[in-house]
């Protein structure tokens, strides 16, 4: 499981300032269900010193969404909008003790929701609408301009980290090589260049700690979670192969050629990342068959 500091443990289980403020003046909505992660900031502004007086959140996602949320409306509380601002996702993390790698795109998510409340209040439109062709992820509806922006801020330098900071690339993977390509032009901005066999994150990431047939009957469980959601639509999934960091499944019944399958390997490699603790990619039949014929000639 995720190695979650005593600060983080707490502000999941006794967050702060959970609910809607009573008379907002300010609403910032980010992220969407079918991403899985959703926020609600409220804020009530003072509009003659423009100091936000409260702050409160509803969240839809896991315990580092809610520990995020319930922190940074800790930090912001008694702060002028201006200075609101410059509260960064790092800072969040930081108050929080730290949160693991996978899970920095909590933070980020709720710098966002804060943007999104205080442009609200200035009666402004927040900039989230993606520009024609800017949309790089379609699994989680990430745009290049967010991607190049977390990457700077926070000195990314592998696709892992941008998935572990803003999800982009943790679904179907297909947006891997226009995230490498993003990450080589920032990094050429600082004369850096990108290294595709670089190591992921400067943080320590936990581990599960499992033999290869515990995983591998650790992940058959996680499936089996996953399946009875699936059959109530009449599909089902099947896992193939475990290589590595890549566990190949076919989607069966309703499930195969649904509009919605790379939704639901979204979904499902979410879940079995969240129970193994480590940075995995759930890839379709296809995938394997691919690979094997590669490997053939």
């Amino acid at each position: 499981m995720w190695d979650y500091s005593e600060t983080v443990q707490e502000h999941f289980f006794n967050p702060r300032n959970a609910g809607a403020v009573e008379n907002a003046n300010a609403t910032g909505d980010v992220g969407s269900l079918s991403c899985g992660d959703a926020l609600r900031l409220t804020l009530k502004i003072d509009k003659k010193n423009e100091v936000i007086i409260r702050a409160g959140f509803q969240t839809f996602g896991c315990g580092s969404a809610i520990a995020s949320s319930s922190a940074l409306t800790e930090i912001i509380k008694g702060m002028t909008i201006d200075n609101a601002l410059k509260v960064s996702n790092q800072d969040i993390a930081d108050y929080l003790d730290g949160l693991p790698p996978e899970k920095m795109h909590c933070s980020v998510m709720g710098r966002e929701a804060l943007h999104a409340a205080i442009a609200n209040y200035r009666g402004e439109v927040w900039q989230d609408d993606h520009e024609e062709g800017a949309l790089v992820c379609k699994c989680f509806a990430i745009d290049e301009v967010l991607i190049e922006e977390t990457i700077r801020e926070n000195a990314l330098k592998t696709v892992e980290d941008v998935s572990n900071f803003t999800k982009a690339g943790g679904g179907c993977s297909s947006c891997h090589e226009g995230i490498e390509n993003i990450l080589a032009r920032v990094m050429a901005e600082n004369g850096e260049k990108f290294d595709p066999n670089a190591v992921a994150g400067e943080i320590v990431k936990p581990t599960s700690g499992l033999t290869n047939i515990q995983r591998m009957k650790r992940i058959d469980a996680l499936i089996d979670e996953i399946r009875p959601n699936l059959q109530r639509d009449h599909g089902d999934v099947e896992l193939l192969e475990v290589d590595g960091k890549n566990i190949y499944v076919k989607m069966t019944g309703a499930c195969s050629g649904c509009h919605m399958a790379t939704t639901t390997l979204g979904g499902i490699q979410q879940h079995l990342a969240e129970g193994l603790g480590e940075f995995i990619q759930v890839l379709p039949a296809e995938a394997l068959v691919q690979r094997t014929s590669s490997g053939a000639q």
